[in-house]
């Protein structure tokens, strides 16, 4: 770490200096003239690597997922930095930056622009240089929507104040800051930094304690009047670092829980008290029976009501509890400024104090079986079920997944889930994670071609998993080009590609749901038609004499057996570099997950023949569904 004492500081060092120090060991980004002074400063006084991606975009997932995956040690906090020049790149970086924000992701994105005696000559005589606009705010102003604190640093003796109070924020609010740096402000001289930058807790008032203990209060008395309580652990779980509570508040109660799928392995999958992941109408059957019907209530923990959380459904009900963004919805009632970790301590003493350790403890599996619901046997079998072998050779989605959740189980604590938008995200959140923090996914900005950058982000926070990565062909294409930073890093994700014939599958499902039907009521929309890659061919174009990319070109369960073997033993040499994986499917095939969409589509769907003259649009293609 540089030292403090020296009476050569300048505004980089100042700032690289800070990101070094709240343990940041990697910087992402896209260079530029008005970048270049900060690197080389960078470079010559810290020990945090430069790593140049193809795309700020890119740039902005990795920052993401490295700020997601990074273990939480006491000493460090979960956060990452970007970097971009100024307008063109900054505004390619507004895109991930968004999600961070919607996602509460903690991300110090920096932006360096033209040099202060350029904005002069602007204002003087309208002279624009590179990468100006004649917004001279246009920058700042789009980022003070997607960010907790925006600053634009002129100033070298207010720097140390305005990159500190930005950091400070971005720690404390868990979400994205902004850094617009001068290009001639890198090397004026600064003070030196003092103290260590930490998060600022709200702190709990007596009145917070007051409406905290209403709200346990009314919790309390919600689950004594409907019984049988589930838990419903959300994004907030993993975000604000409140596994532990959580952990707690099972092992004293007994409530079995359920998951987001953004908060899906915020505890290991192994717990006895796990039920699954409860996603709506695109849940495992038996998970939703359990959820809706078996359970008389529902306490969603640092759950958000969003789309693919709740999928196919609209809305909770009065025999709902959610403790989310700052407040606690119990029935039709709300107490506002609840601080989530104080609920769930103060619910947990309550419920133990009233009913005792371990009182809700039950295998919801065997009630629903003995009161006749469609959830039969018991936890165990259901577990079991979770590993059978797929029937047959054909390759889909659901049988893909099934397999992987058997190399997941034979080599544990090897792998870190990746998941991109769309099917892949439907097919992959029912994958049995034994271990905690193990599964990753942009579950509500869905920003599709995620997951290839965020690879990059992930494998370099955390070096001892190797990332699975499950991206479909639409989402590959947005961002293929973060290949090169996997093999330029040396690093060793195996991204499968799920190649379904060149198809946008969920904009299919979502728009016209009717494609799907046997036989198809409605051809395939023409503009949710991909051209086709031959994406193994990418290994070659990637490929350097330092790090190999091998491809696996597969199309039934056998070929994905056989590319299994050899990606799980630590011997091949393949394993020494990244892998990519070519998984064709047909272009009529979905997960499961939403078989209830084709199913409330075929209800209303009179005959084939009235279909398809019905809901053809002009100039659609008539490729063959079957």
């Amino acid at each position: 770490m540089a030292e403090t004492n020296s009476s050569e500081w300048t505004v980089g060092r100042y700032l690289a200096t800070r990101l070094e120090q709240l343990g940041i060991r990697h910087l992402f980004g896209v260079p530029g003239n008005h970048l270049g002074p900060f690197l080389e400063i960078l470079h010559k006084h810290t020990s945090v690597e430069w790593v140049g991606t193809p795309t700020e975009i890119g740039a902005g997932f990795a920052a993401d997922a490295y700020a997601r995956t990074r273990r939480v040690d006491g000493t460090h906090p979960r956060i990452a930095a970007a970097a971009t020049t100024y307008s063109v790149g900054s505004f390619s970086l507004l895109n991930p930056i968004g999600g961070a924000y919607v996602e509460y992701i903690p991300i110090i994105a920096i932006n360096a622009s033209p040099t202060y005696e350029q904005w002069l000559n602007y204002q003087a005589i309208g002279l624009l240089t590179s990468h100006m606009s004649q917004r001279r705010e246009s920058n700042l102003e789009v980022y003070r929507q997607v960010t907790v604190d925006a600053q634009v640093i002129s100033n070298p003796g207010l720097a140390p104040m305005q990159i500190d109070g930005a950091i400070v924020a971005c720690l404390s609010e868990r979400r994205p800051v902004y850094l617009e740096v001068m290009e001639d402000v890198w090397t004026a001289p600064c003070e030196a930094p003092h103290g260590t930058l930490t998060a600022r807790r709200r702190p709990v008032t007596e009145a917070n304690r007051k409406m905290l203990g209403k709200a346990v209060a009314a919790a309390v008395d919600l689950i004594e009047d409907f019984g049988t309580p589930i838990l419903w652990a959300g994004e907030e779980i993993d975000r604000f670092d409140l596994a532990g509570e959580f952990a707690d508040l099972v092992a004293d109660t007994g409530i079995p829980f359920c998951t987001t799928i953004g908060g899906k392995a915020v505890l290991s999958e192994d717990n006895p008290d796990f039920v699954g992941v409860y996603n709506g109408k695109a849940s495992l059957p038996k998970v939703r029976e359990i959820f809706k019907n078996v359970a008389g209530c529902r306490i969603g923990m640092g759950s958000w009501s969003t789309s693919k959380n709740l999928g196919g459904e609209q809305s909770v009900g009065s025999d709902w509890i959610v403790a989310a963004k700052e407040g606690v919805s119990v029935g039709a009632s709300y107490f506002p400024d609840v601080q989530l970790g104080e609920f769930i301590k103060a619910l947990r003493q309550r419920l133990v104090e009233r009913f005792g350790t371990r009182s809700f403890e039950a295998d919801y599996f065997s009630i629903g079986n003995a009161t006749g619901l469609d959830v039969p046997g018991s936890v165990a079998a259901y577990r079991s079920e979770t590993f059978a072998a797929p029937q047959g050779n054909e390759l889909t989605y659901d049988s893909l997944f099934c397999r992987v959740n058997r190399l997941l189980r034979d080599s544990p604590g090897r792998y870190t889930v990746v998941s991109d938008a769309a099917f892949a995200l439907l097919g992959s959140m029912n994958l049995h994670m034994a271990e905690p923090d193990t599964y990753l996914a942009q579950n509500s900005w869905l920003s599709i071609g995620y997951s290839v950058g965020a690879t990059s982000g992930a494998a370099m926070a955390r070096g001892d998993r190797r990332p699975l990565v499950f991206v479909g062909d639409g989402s590959f294409q947005e961002t293929c080009q973060e290949l090169s930073t996997h093999v330029r890093h040396g690093l060793r994700p195996v991204v499968f590609v799920l190649d379904n014939e060149g198809f946008y599958g969920i904009e299919q499902m979502l728009v016209q749901s009717c494609y799907y039907t046997k036989p198809p009521a409605a051809d395939a929309d023409f503009y949710n038609i991909l051209h086709r890659w031959n994406y193994q061919a990418l290994a070659e174009v990637f490929t350097t004499d330092e790090t190999k990319m091998t491809a696996f070109d597969v199309r039934d369960l056998d070929q994905v057996e056989r590319a299994f073997g050899r990606i799980d033993n630590p011997a091949d040499e393949i394993n020494k570099g990244p892998i990519l994986v070519r998984v064709r499917l047909r272009r009529d095939d979905y997960p499961a997950a939403v078989q209830y969409k084709v199913d409330e589509c075929a209800i209303t769907v009179p005959t084939q023949a009235e279909s398809v003259e019905s809901v053809r649009p002009v100039g659609a293609t008539t490729t063959s569904a079957t």
